[in-house]
């Protein structure tokens, strides 16, 4: 499982929140996916989390096409500030999902610390890759040979993000990762 550590180590110090004890004390979530939420925190992450903001109520706040969920991170992109994205964790069972802007909610990990490891391969990859880290402007586009090493780039977490949560990639429609490494590039 990633740690603190780990994800300070890649998104940097200060961009990886933990909830507080308090805060999901009262959540209807397993414990240990508390626990991991108390210890390890969540990461801000390239094009996907722009800032973690962890409710605090007691009851799932974030309203979704599977049901309210708990509300864990928040993404716009610069200027478009009503195109907000979201992560939420299902109560009982922890299964966590992206929440699109209109509120469609997409199947992203089983469970909070499986969606914790992968964030910590998704992001640790894209941060240290010259290819798949945020562009420096809309302007910016790849060669053909710089597309087709980022094509090899993103293969790589593909695979690595299978053999963590095997049911986020049981599909491809109403799948989060899937979709979000074949768009890569794009």
């Amino acid at each position: 499982m990633a740690t603190f550590d780990q994800l300070t180590g890649w998104a940097g110090v200060g961009q990886v929140t933990r909830a507080g004890r308090d805060v999901v004390a009262g959540w209807r979530i397993p414990g240990l996916m508390k626990a991991q939420l108390v210890q390890v925190g969540i990461p801000a992450a390239p094009r996907l989390i722009g800032r973690v903001r962890i409710q605090s109520e007691a009851e799932p706040a974030l309203l979704t096409s599977r049901g309210p969920l708990y509300r864990l991170t928040e993404h716009a992109e610069p200027g478009d500030q009503a195109e907000r994205s979201s992560f939420g964790v299902e109560p009982e069972t922890g299964a966590v999902s992206f929440v699109l802007p209109d509120g469609e909610a997409v199947f992203a990990d089983s469970g909070v610390g499986v969606w914790l490891d992968v964030l910590h391969r998704y992001g640790s990859r894209v941060t240290a890759s010259e290819l798949l880290g945020e562009p420096e402007g809309p302007e910016e586009y790849l060669s053909e040979d710089e597309e087709e090493r980022a094509v090899a780039e993103s293969d790589r977490p593909a695979e690595e993000l299978k053999e963590i949560d095997p049911a986020a990639f049981d599909g491809y429609e109403g799948f989060l990762w899937p979709g979000l490494l074949d768009r890569w590039l794009y």
